[in-house]
């Protein structure tokens, strides 16, 4: 037997030892290391911030509210969403997904996926193009909302839905419109939306959801194309005023609506979202900041293009504005919560036409 077979057991016990030691140490080190807190801070700084899902969001309200809510709570804490292909400015902006509202197993997974707190639902088809294909303006507008509260409700989300002027009808009281009074819409768009409010007001009641709904008057942006709404002339007017000096109206020029300027618009989104839900004695207010004619915004136009032209020719939509609000009383808004606008006629005409100005500038 030589010297190494004799001191086999010995080195061994030796080896075995010193590994023993060595992973004992190495063990002590990690349960250590995982309960010191690390000297280098690696939390984002917008991390407690609420998860935001906007649906719908290459709508006219969409991507000015995200930009707005990125801003305050974080770029990767605001979801931008929307079954259409974005800009490449909008891809570049922040995170975009692709949502199908009628798919409840895609938004479940969305929500859950990316840790949403807050859901934003704009997806909805405006009531000229939903008189158009009322099939499809009733699984976008009714089926849709249900997915979204249900999913609100099992994630114990907050969720903002916007509903609008044409939730009223030829029996509401026009002039002044109120919260709450007779709502019997003669429009799908209209009664898509009453029926929002009121299973948005009832999930609130029965489930404790936090249910938050702004009713909106005709919003006017220079930032994206009208969507097919009845108060949408009060955009496309501007567009031909400086292309062509002309503008053909699809109302009467004595037909009166109440509107305001999108940046008013989102700030009544961006108050009413961090309201304190207790604070908040309605599940849905009016919000509004001027109300005129098409004739009286024509003659605001040519304060500043003195030959502007407009002809009237109504149609359809005439039909649908003559049920509509005149104007809205939004005084609960500004007592319960604090509601205010900054724009009004002279100053939307003034900020629409230096916005559109420099594009028409450019063509001619």
């Amino acid at each position: 037997m030589n010297i190494l077979q004799m001191q086999r057991p010995t080195i061994l016990k030796f080896f075995s030892q010193s590994y023993f030691n060595r992973s004992l140490s190495s063990l002590s080190n990690k349960l250590q290391a995982a309960t010191t807190k690390p000297n280098v801070v690696r939390t984002s700084p917008h991390e407690e911030n609420p998860r935001i899902l906007i649906t719908g969001s290459l709508g006219q309200l969409g991507t000015g509210l995200a930009k707005a809510l990125r801003q305050k709570y974080g770029l990767d804490n605001v979801i931008m969403s929307d079954i259409l292909k974005p800009t490449k400015d909008i891809f570049e902006s922040g995170p975009y997904v692709y949502a199908d509202i009628l798919d409840f197993k895609n938004l479940q997974e969305l929500i859950v996926s990316h840790r949403i707190d807050w859901v934003i639902h704009f997806s909805a088809l405006l009531s000229a193009v939903g008189e158009f294909n009322i099939p499809l303006a009733m699984r976008v507008n009714i089926e849709g909302l249900h997915n979204v509260l249900e999913l609100s409700k099992q994630y114990k989300l907050k969720l903002f839905v916007p509903s609008t002027i044409g939730a009223f009808g030829p029996t509401s009281p026009r002039n002044p419109t109120p919260d709450l009074t007779i709502q019997r819409p003669q429009t799908i768009y209209g009664v898509s939306k009453v029926h929002a409010e009121l299973m948005g007001e009832y999930y609130r009641h029965k489930f404790g959801l936090d249910f938050r709904c702004l009713r909106f008057p005709g919003i006017i942006s220079s930032d994206t194309n009208p969507g097919g709404g009845t108060t949408d002339y009060a955009v496309e007017i501007f567009h031909e005023a400086l292309r062509v000096g002309h503008y053909k109206c699809y109302l009467r020029p004595d037909t009166r609506l109440p509107m305001m300027y999108i940046e008013d618009c989102l700030k009544s989104i961006l108050k009413i979202l961090e309201v304190p839900n207790e604070q908040l004695k309605l599940g849905t207010y009016n919000v509004t900041a001027m109300s005129f004619t098409p004739e009286e915004l024509a003659e605001a136009i040519r304060k500043h293009i003195p030959n502007f032209e407009i002809e009237y020719e109504p149609d359809s939509r005439q039909t649908i504005a003559d049920t509509w609000p005149m104007v809205f009383d939004d005084s609960n808004a500004r007592n319960h919560w604090g509601w205010s606008h900054d724009n009004n006629l002279d100053d939307l005409v003034s900020i629409m036409l230096n916005a559109l100005q420099p594009i028409y500038a450019k063509n001619e």
